[in-house]
């Protein structure tokens, strides 16, 4: 949370700095061309300063989406509300400063309009100041033509410089969650084959206890069959020599038997 803390001030500083120099740019708009008509040089042209102020402007709503993505990792609700106020206020800065923006180029552009009418009326006058001043005003234009150009292209520059960041920034991201997902899918690939591992033990297991079963069962019919047999044997034996001494005392001969016959009989 500290973290977060510490985000969200530096957040709440650069946008103050920014809103800062946003508003100096303006000011700058506003008195454009009066600047020069009393100075003769200008630092900026208003190209330049409006592509500032532009860039300025997109560079609070930076700040203003940051913010909004902090705000709900704040630790308590009373700070989550603070920020969520901050907000609106931000939303309301930047609509007052599109209205300021607005205004100073319709000034500037009227104090751009005053001060063609003031060369145009000097320029017609006869002198050498108006040689001069023909002279001055072709360089001006030259220079002032030749800035714009050039802000232009470095603006041009700047946005695809963003723009390329930008994508970076999403290819970052987008192999950052790819790798999450491998990872994600390895970590599942393990449990699963120590399942299956687990699996083909186990089945190896009761294949064995298959094998170990029939060998049993086999030989426990084999023991059955020959006890089987050795009591039919030995019941088949008893038979023969009950049928003899049934014979025996029907006929009246049942005192001829004796044991040891009897015994031979078994």
């Amino acid at each position: 949370m500290d973290r977060v803390k510490e985000a969200v001030k530096k957040t709440k500083k650069d946008w103050d700095d920014e809103h800062g120099r946003i508003k100096d740019t303006i000011s700058s708009i506003q008195v454009f061309g009066k600047l020069s008509s009393s100075t003769g040089e200008q630092k900026n042209s208003l190209p330049r300063l409006n592509g500032l102020a532009q860039d300025g402007l997109a560079q609070l709503e930076l700040f203003r989406f940051n913010l909004d993505l902090l705000a709900p990792q704040l630790p308590n609700d009373d700070e989550v509300e603070a920020v969520q106020f901050l907000l609106e206020s931000w939303k309301q800065d930047i609509q007052s400063l599109r209205v300021s923006l607005r205004n100073a180029n319709l000034e500037a552009k009227n104090n751009r309009k005053k001060e063609a009418q003031e060369e145009r009326e000097l320029l017609l006058g006869g002198g050498t100041e108006s040689t001069i001043r023909r002279r001055n005003l072709q360089t001006k234009i030259g220079m002032t033509s030749a800035a714009e150009s050039i802000t232009e292209s470095l603006r041009r520059t700047r946005q695809l410089m963003v723009q390329e960041v930008e994508r970076n920034v999403s290819t970052l991201m987008t192999v950052e969650e790819s790798t999450g997902v491998l990872k994600k899918a390895e970590s599942e690939y393990k449990g699963h084959h120590s399942l299956l591992m687990r699996t083909r033990n186990l089945l190896s297991t009761m294949q064995r206890q298959d094998v170990l079963d029939r060998i049993i069962l086999i030989i426990g019919f084999m023991l059955f069959s020959c006890a089987a047999l050795y009591v039919v044997s030995k019941r088949i034996g008893i038979l023969k020599l009950q049928r003899k001494v049934t014979a025996a005392i029907k006929s009246g001969m049942a005192a001829v038997i004796t044991p040891q016959q009897m015994h031979d009989e078994l």
